[in-house]
């Protein structure tokens, strides 16, 4: 017998998350690990009379193609990908992989090239997604791989993976509609905020969003969720940042950043280890220099770091600010090929203000 927790994930994502309905079409997209849940949401989403596609990968062919294609293969982008991401009406992402390092002894500017080579698919997915034209959710699938980055056996991060869903839950989608109800109250404070000043060890930034909206997290778009989050004005922010946990873009781990900002624009950037990376992401566009994304973690059933951004941005107790492409549906004018999570604790001292006023300290929300 399976898993029902699987199946259990597979109904939620295809009707919480995609809302998906008959006639509809939906891409799947996951490495072939993913396959127990893929079948399950491949036949869920038959059930409500969709029609879904599915593209699984092998495990290794994205490294495969960063060291061996030239760099005409590595600029190339399918034109039937292009069309799919133009005209599907919803999208799912399963991550998983059983060698999550696969990528680091990769040239960093191979990597650099086949970002900036997916410019133009990035800004019609993006685009799509802040119209909701299109409907995208990414989530997990259990695997070797990531339970090594979590320092667990497969079976403990298993339930880290399904209860931070709460998928242990005979009905989950009702955990989550409370989860929308409490983060629209705080959005819709917010909302009527506009200058923006966070306070930490090694941390003191100030941002704009004036005539920017946030945005309410909880369930469609990753599963599992936990956050609120807005994409400032462009030149606005000034101050520096230290992000204390790792950073993980690309299969690469860079440790220990600090950015300083100026109107705006990263004009430096060092990390303890892994700076040339970071410095070559950094420089794939203009747009990768200006934050994307300001967003405080909502989700305190994660408690732990796992070196996966999916749940890791989550944590209850902190905040992530993105460098690179903004949110459309935010109002960002900000266009890049990167967009790259970095997370600080705000738990031991952290504060944030708004308008001069004190809505955040030691990782809680005060509003």
């Amino acid at each position: 017998m399976g898993d029902i927790r699987i199946s259990r994930l597979a109904k939620l994502l295809v009707h919480y998350s995609l809302r998906l309905k008959k006639g509809e079409t939906v891409m799947i997209q996951s490495k072939i690990i993913c396959a127990p849940l893929v079948r399950e949401v491949y036949k869920e989403a038959l059930l409500v009379g969709a029609h879904p596609m599915i593209f699984n990968s092998l495990e290794d062919d994205r490294e495969i193609l960063l060291k061996y294609g030239n760099d005409e293969q590595l600029s190339y982008i399918a034109p039937y990908a292009v069309d799919l991401i133009k005209n599907v009406d919803a999208y799912l992402t399963i991550w998983g992989e059983d060698n999550t390092k696969s990528l680091s002894n990769v040239d960093p500017a191979r990597m650099k090239l086949r970002s900036q080579a997916m410019t133009e698919y990035n800004k019609i997915y993006m685009d799509r997604m802040g119209s909701g034209a299109l409907r995208w959710c990414g989530t997990q699938y259990p695997t070797n791989g990531s339970a090594m980055d979590a320092e667990m056996s497969l079976s403990e991060y298993e339930d880290f993976v399904y209860e931070a869903g709460h998928m242990d839950s005979d009905d989950p989608a009702a955990h989550w509609a409370k989860i929308h109800e409490e983060q629209e109250r705080l959005v819709k404070i917010l909302n009527t905020k506009s200058d923006f000043e966070i306070i930490a060890k090694d941390t003191h930034l100030k941002l704009s969003t004036k005539g920017r909206t946030w945005e309410n997290c909880d369930g469609r778009v990753n599963f599992p969720d936990g956050e609120i989050f807005t994409s400032p004005v462009e030149d606005s922010v000034n101050g520096y940042i230290r992000y204390t946990y790792p950073a993980i873009y690309g299969g690469r781990e860079v440790q220990d950043i600090t950015l300083t900002f100026k109107d705006g624009k990263v004009v430096d950037a060092k990390a303890a280890k892994g700076d040339d990376y970071l410095l070559q992401m950094l420089d794939i566009d203009e747009g990768a220099k200006f934050v994307g994304e300001f967003a405080i973690g909502t989700n305190y059933d994660i408690k732990k770091f796992t070196k996966n951004i999916l749940f890791d941005e989550k944590i209850g107790g902190t905040i992530h600010i993105a460098v690179g492409a903004g949110m459309p549906e935010c109002g960002s004018k900000n266009a890049s090929s990167l967009h790259w999570d970095m997370i600080c604790d705000m738990k031991d001292g952290g504060e944030i203000y708004a308008d001069g006023e004190l809505i955040y300290k030691d990782g809680k929300l005060l509003i």
